[in-house]
């Protein structure tokens, strides 16, 4: 199939245009695609970042792709090949499970190529849930966000590694760059924060949810030397208030809750990072990347990451940050010890080393021009094939 005006057409289908990583891509994708040789379509269930894909030159068509049972993916498929059909594209480019069971299908009746991101070490603790995973490995090439996951995919679902490329996520260094931070944004966090002047903030910034390991945090930072350190849990419950009471319930117990800001959702990630001394990623089970772990590198921050998945490729032990155990309190306790301890002069050479390592390595940019170059390399190979889209069921 050829686009009609000559310009080749990217489709990329994801459940919703809400927030997060994926969103954030698919919109950085549309901006690269648009601005290149290529016409830039999104397909999802529609959100606030809609407009942000038509903002970056891109055209949103809104089917129900949130939807995950069986009959809702069969219809999605139909829906997508009359999208395919009528709109001549010539790539399609899933980015989460339902929509890519739905995409795949389409792919097949019309021979469009398919791509598939990786986005994430999903689990496999419920029956079937491998096989509804598998479909992410069907890609005639798989994009994997880090080396981790380009294993993990290898391992569970034997394909060659050949169709595999590995493109980690990338930051922006314009918008994560410390020197444009002013002062006047980060006194207005610290005022929203209710932080006192002069204190050490140990920030972990992601959705509240237990494995993200807020609350290894807070076992560690009732055990720091600084008494006085304050710590920031940034990101949104998403309506599990339980859990936000539980943290709160377990602040009070350790005698902390004076030093503990729950801060909910914040839109000025780069100042947020600039007024902490420490960030800290401690989830407990294994990330695909982690790119909240760049973003703070990119600011010069010291990070602390947990010792698993993609943040073990982004955090030079002792050079750009410090890894420590998963769930290891005690650890945690003395790797953040350790950073508060450094000299003002000692902090700044290992932001420094942090922020060179993500601009070589991990832009959006970069991430960018690699998965363009995918496309490209798809387009060469030609008309898509039924058996090679087609692999057997696992």
């Amino acid at each position: 199939m050829t686009s009609t005006n000559g310009r080749p057409v990217i489709l990329q289908v994801l459940p919703a245009l809400v927030t997060g990583g994926v969103e954030r891509g698919t919109v950085e994708i549309t901006q690269a695609a648009s601005a290149g040789r290529y016409r830039a379509i999104v397909s999802s269930a529609g959100g606030p970042l809609v407009r942000a894909v038509e903002r970056a030159g891109g055209r949103h068509f809104t089917l129900p792709l949130d939807r995950n049972d069986p009959l809702s993916i069969w219809r999605n498929a139909a829906r997508l090949e009359a999208l395919i059909r009528q709109e001549h594209v010539d790539i399609v480019h899933a980015r989460s499970r339902a929509p890519a069971w739905s995409a795949w299908l389409a792919c097949r009746r019309t021979g469009a190529r398919f791509v598939t991101t990786y986005h994430g070490a999903y689990r496999e603790d419920l029956p079937l849930k491998r096989h509804y995973n598998a479909v992410m490995a069907r890609g005639e090439t798989v994009i994997a966000a880090s080396r981790f996951i380009a294993e993990l995919i290898v391992r569970r679902h034997n394909i060659p590694p050949t169709r595999i490329r590995v493109i980690p996520r990338g930051v922006d260094p314009v918008v994560f760059d410390p020197t444009a931070v002013t002062s006047e944004r980060i006194a207005r966090l610290a005022d929203d924060w209710r932080l006192p002047d002069g204190v050490a903030t140990v920030t972990l910034p992601g959705r509240l949810t237990a494995w993200k390991g807020q609350s290894v945090l807070l076992e560690a930072l009732a055990r720091v030397r600084n008494r006085n350190a304050c710590c920031v849990l940034v990101g949104s419950d998403q309506g599990r208030h339980h859990y936000t009471a539980r943290l709160v319930r377990q602040a009070e117990q350790l005698g902390i809750a004076d030093r503990v800001r729950l801060a909910g959702e914040c839109h000025d990630m780069p100042a947020a990072l600039m007024l902490s001394e420490v960030v800290v990623h401690a989830s407990t089970r294994a990330e695909a990347f982690g790119r909240v772990v760049i973003e703070a590198q990119a600011m010069g921050r010291a990070v602390i990451a947990a010792d698993l998945g993609g943040p073990v490729e982004t955090v030079e032990h002792e050079v750009s940050g410090w890894r420590v155990p998963p769930g290891d309190a005690i650890a945690l306790k003395a790797a953040i010890d350790h950073a508060l301890a450094l000299t003002p002069e000692e902090r700044a050479a290992l932001g420094q080393r942090a922020r060179e390592a993500v601009l070589r390595s991990y832009t959006v940019r970069n991430m960018q021009e690699k998965t363009l170059g995918v496309y490209e390399e798809l387009l060469r190979r030609g008309a898509s094939t039924s058996g090679f889209n087609n692999p057997p069921m696992r």
